[in-house]
């Protein structure tokens, strides 16, 4: 599969979209997280049943919902993404933008790692190699944070789960996203109405800003999905391996640099780890798919 100029284009929207993401959470810090993946579940649902209706395929959707086997295997995602969402903004906003990058900089190797324990994939020498030094690295951050992690493991464990489900599903990701916050709907919008009935509501009350930054949550979810799905089409997966590092950098260096969060020599080690394992997995996938393709051209 031949790079397609546009397929990357989309790629490296959607990763920068994702990375930018904790600055858009941190304009709404004095809203719950809670409340925030209520509004997310909402508006991302409104946002994509009007994409299906200008299709014309409110019929499809109305079919995934009276699959009985669909509607389990994507309640379970709903409940990972959901999951991953809440920890996610709560961690933006309580000021651990740079943990969350270490999250999604080790939601690769867990990947590869949960494919072998669910999946019985066979994992390769030097893949043993980068998932040991990310542990290395995990560790020592444990004992420099004095704590484990539990933000960036949580991230990549609910994601990583939740890429392992929905590798097995039968949906593609515009469908299932759609399923996904369509079976969330309405215990998000009774919460968002008890806290509105409770007077602890935000939308509508904090601010015209704070209110549309809110209403937008369901664009700024899709879209970068949108980008991605439209890019996976067109370019091959060794590239949206590269690509996908964009997300946690930038995420990372917005922490680092623009809110200021601390990164001492100890977290640098503990950092540097997980970026050396990242770098052996990708030379290695990036080996191995070329000495199978020359192969394959004798």
């Amino acid at each position: 599969m031949r790079s397609d100029r546009k397929g990357i284009v989309y790629a490296f929207l959607a990763y920068v979209l994702w990375g930018l993401f904790p600055l858009y959470w941190k304009q709404l810090d004095g809203v719950p997280a809670t409340q925030l993946i209520g509004h997310r579940i909402i508006w991302s649902f409104i946002f994509l049943v009007a994409l299906f209706a200008l299709r014309g395929q409110l019929a499809h959707l109305h079919t995934l919902l009276r699959n009985r086997r669909i509607v389990l295997i994507y309640g379970g995602a709903a409940v990972l993404i959901a999951l991953n969402w809440l920890i996610f903004v709560w961690a933006v906003n309580a000021g651990y933008i740079v943990e969350t990058s270490l999250g999604y900089f080790i939601n690769p190797l867990l990947s590869v790692l949960l494919g072998m324990l669910v999946l019985k994939e066979q994992l390769r020498g030097w893949q043993w190699v980068a998932i040991g030094l990310a542990t290395l690295g995990v560790g020592y951050l444990t004992l420099s944070y004095g704590r484990l992690p539990w933000i960036a493991l949580a991230l990549a464990g609910s994601f990583g789960v939740y890429g392992l489900v929905t590798k097995i599903a039968p949906l593609d990701a515009l469908d299932g996203l759609t399923l996904e916050t369509g079976l969330l709907f309405i215990p998000a919008l009774a919460f968002l109405l008890l806290e509105e009935s409770a007077g602890r509501g935000a939308f509508g009350h904090a601010g015209l800003v704070a209110t549309l930054f809110m209403a937008g949550t369901g664009v700024v979810t899709a879209v970068p999905l949108l980008l991605f799905g439209a890019a996976a089409r067109r370019i091959p997966l060794s590239t949206v391996g590269i690509l996908q590092y964009l997300a946690p950098t930038l995420q990372f260096l917005i922490g680092v640099l623009i809110y200021a969060e601390l990164f001492h020599r100890q977290h640098l080690i503990g950092y540097s780890c997980v970026w050396l394992a990242l770098a052996i997995f990708w030379l290695e996938g990036w080996y191995t798919a070329r000495r199978g393709a020359l192969a394959a051209a004798q």
